[in-house]
């Protein structure tokens, strides 16, 4: 699935997934059903101990892939739960992949799982997260202010 984006979407300036923000992670996601994969370059600005991304960049990444899987399956939520698992050091000035896949489908909850690997495919990051389902109403109100025509598009 590819965003048919409105023109003046907040999600421009998102941190982790916008275009336009200097300072973000210009995440872009490609979508499937329930199931998200994107590529983002860490940056000597996004510096934890010396030669180390921060973590907590990387969890923003598994964050945000875990709104989209949630959004690839017809649905917003918000993030009500996330374990990290930090499996190896983050590499700086690399290219990163992040994924998330929606696990189970509890109604108002989604089960979500996301990983962070490296350039070279070596796990390095990996978390479980549970994220609360937007009100119906709420929803198409996202569609509607991110979305031209209020949706995706199948390409």
């Amino acid at each position: 699935m590819k965003l048919r984006e409105a023109p003046d979407s907040p999600r421009r300036f998102c941190f982790a997934c916008g275009p336009e923000n200097p300072e973000g992670l210009h995440i872009e996601f490609a979508m499937g059903d329930g199931e998200v994969s994107g590529r983002f370059h860490s940056r000597d600005s996004q510096q934890g101990y010396p030669g180390a991304m921060h973590g907590g960049v990387a969890a923003t990444a598994l964050d945000e892939a875990m709104a989209w899987a949630a959004i690839a399956c017809g649905s917003w939520g918000t993030t009500a739960r996330m374990d990290v698992r930090f499996r190896r050091p983050l590499p700086l000035n690399r290219e990163l992949r992040v994924t998330a896949k929606v696990q189970r489908d509890r109604g108002r909850w989604l089960e979500i799982t996301a990983r962070l690997y490296s350039e070279d495919g070596e796990l390095l990051v990996e978390a479980d997260g549970l994220l609360q389902k937007l009100p119906d109403q709420r929803a198409r109100e996202m569609d509607l202010l991110y979305f031209a025509a209020g949706g995706l598009a199948e390409d």
